[in-house]
């Protein structure tokens, strides 16, 4: 996959990054996932169970997530619980898009745009 590849596919959904960036350092199940989102968003990216599933679901498709074995230690009595990893394509995407927007927010007049912190309406 080359990066030409990668930029058609951004930028992504807010959702999707998130997504894919709670994964990048080991697998998960859903619940899991909901919150490392939530926690690392401090609230801003919120998963209800039917909008992360569709989302779990569609990336499972695209090749950017895997099921996965539970991770050493998290073997579960609950056979319906499903662990998802994040695949090297899903990983460089998440890694396009972050420097996306290191790119877009490096920029010097958007800096100086937004050195007034809070948005003022």
């Amino acid at each position: 996959m080359t990066k030409a590849d990668l930029n058609r596919r951004l930028p992504l959904n807010p959702r999707v990054f998130a997504i894919l960036a709670a994964l990048l350092e080991e697998p998960a199940h859903g619940y899991r996932i909901k919150q490392t989102v939530e926690e690392r968003s401090g609230g801003a990216v919120t998963l209800d169970p039917g909008s992360l599933y569709r989302t779990i679901a569609k990336l499972l498709q695209d090749g950017l997530l895997e099921e996965v074995p539970a991770p050493q230690g998290e073997e579960s009595v609950d056979t319906r619980r499903r662990y998802y990893g994040i695949t090297s394509f899903g990983r460089a995407l998440a890694a396009a898009e972050a420097s996306r927007l290191r790119h877009l927010l490096d920029r010097p007049e958007l800096r100086a745009g937004f050195a007034g912190g809070e948005g003022t309406d």
